[in-house]
């Protein structure tokens, strides 16, 4: 099995945490995808996006760049598919061929875990909160910074988490 040793979005480096790349046969023709196991960060940031350049180098030392289509994969762990037509499928003669009704398509999500992800890079997500504290609380939050009360809570929420949690 050919396997990839790195991948480039649009000239940017993209850390990957299992990959597989294939040809999929269809009654339209051929396309020749590659999907990767990414951060939440990676798929937020191309998730909108209709096509890209993607530039894989395989392991045996091939380079193969292409504009390729994106299909982000719902469920599961954060994951990009990315594809483009091929006309001649022997070009990739050593890639295996999967059928669009194939219901053995390589199981990229083995081994791996959401937390091991978090780990690598951590996605920040907004949140609004309604509370109901003491005016001089109130006043107190209101003279500092958003970047600064995100730290102060983060530090908060974490202690506390240890301490309940126990670890």
């Amino acid at each position: 099995m050919v396997k990839v040793k790195a991948v480039k979005i649009d000239g940017e480096d993209i850390h990957m945490f299992n990959s597989a790349i294939y040809i999929l046969e269809s009654s339209s023709g051929f396309t020749l995808d590659l999907d990767i196991i990414v951060s939440e960060v990676v798929v937020k940031k191309y998730r909108n996006e209709e096509s890209l350049i993607v530039e894989i180098e395989l392991e045996d030392g091939r380079m193969v760049t292409s504009y390729m289509n994106l299909k982000s994969l719902a469920g599961g762990l954060p994951q990009l598919n990315l594809f483009c037509e091929i006309s001649d499928s022997s070009e990739y003669n050593d890639l295996p061929i999967m059928n669009e009704n194939d219901l053995l398509f390589p199981n990229i999500e083995e081994g791996i875990t959401l937390e091991e992800i978090r780990k690598y890079e951590m996605p920040n997500e907004k949140i609004t909160l309604k509370l109901t504290l003491p005016i001089d609380q109130v006043e107190w939050l209101k003279k500092q910074k958003s970047k600064d009360l995100s730290e102060i809570i983060k530090e908060v929420i974490y202690g506390y988490w240890r301490k309940n949690n126990h670890e």
